[in-house]
């Protein structure tokens, strides 16, 4: 198993609308990622630089940004979204589940979907064993859940040379790892094909606020400025329109309310419709069937 899976090359201009939801051509997808930061281990990120640029373990102030963002920022977003009526799909490391019990529970409670997020927030290029550690991820999340999850967010969107093939055997049926369009493509994998989800990087609040270090309402600004754009382009095909959340991120006091403020200027279009990453893959499914060739 290698190289890149076959996904065909099409010009957004150049290849066959799909037909649009009957709710609406634009399609809003709120994904939350919920991550597990081991206390004795190196952070994944940091929001407060090491002295003197040695990295330290424990990194306390690193470990509690996130642990912020998951005592406080966490039930800003469940509140926030429960009180418009956002549905929303949660990207998750199954540790979490042991971790952080309350969160959670406060989870499966809010109905959001789960997806898969690796055990712990490391990426699959460091773990031992590819599939054991997707597998360990599904299995965990399933038993608290109740459903094996369909989908798939690598931390970091990082992946090896065999994980679509091993996502694939794994039952997942859709990766936000390549964020390449503004709607859903087929790839094929020796295992079968795999819906490419969208996950634009734009709308992500962790390139946003921990990579670009744009002001507290960067979200908003930004997503009244993607919507001119999409305009005209939702007169011929629907868009797949990603906000990409992290709790110690947007959850923040300065900046949840432009969130909510973003979400109020979708909720009053006529053409937008929320939805869950299964709803968008099974949409997808039946306007646009795998290949043969990706079967």
């Amino acid at each position: 198993m290698s190289g890149r899976p076959e996904v065909p090359f099409e010009m957004a201009d150049r290849r066959p609308p799909l037909p649009a939801p009957p709710a609406g051509p634009l399609i809003v997808h709120v994904v939350v990622n919920v991550e597990h930061w081991p206390f004795d281990r190196a952070m994944p990120r940091a929001v407060l630089p090491a002295p003197h640029g040695a990295a330290a373990v424990p990194d306390v102030p690193n470990f509690a940004w996130l642990e912020y963002g998951l005592r406080c920022g966490l039930p800003r977003i469940l509140a926030l979204l429960r009180e418009r009526g956002v549905p929303a799909s949660v990207s998750m490391n199954a540790s979490v589940i042991d971790a952080y019990p309350a969160a959670a529970e406060a989870i499966r409670e809010a109905g959001w979907e789960p997806i898969g997020h690796g055990v712990e927030q490391q990426s699959l290029q460091a773990v031992a064993d590819e599939a054991a550690t997707i597998e360990a991820t599904l299995e965990r999340i399933e038993r608290f859940f109740g459903a094996r999850p369909r989908g798939w967010l690598g931390p970091g969107l990082q992946e090896t040379f065999e994980t679509p093939e091993l996502l694939r055997r794994a039952g997942v049926e859709y990766v936000f790892d390549w964020p390449f369009d503004d709607v859903p493509v087929w790839m094929s994998t020796p295992a079968g094909p795999l819906i490419a989800m969208p996950y634009g990087l734009e709308l992500n609040d962790s390139v946003l606020h921990a990579v670009e270090r744009q002001p507290s309402d960067a979200i908003l600004t930004r997503l009244v400025d993607t919507l001119e754009t999409l305009e005209p382009e939702l007169r011929r095909e629907p868009r797949v329109l990603t906000l990409a959340l992290h709790p110690h991120l947007i959850g923040v006091a300065h900046r949840i309310g432009h969130l909510g403020r973003a979400l109020e200027t979708l909720l009053a279009r006529p053409d937008t419709v929320f939805m869950k990453g299964g709803e968008i893959a099974d949409w997808f499914t039946s306007v646009a069937p795998p290949p043969t060739a990706a079967r």
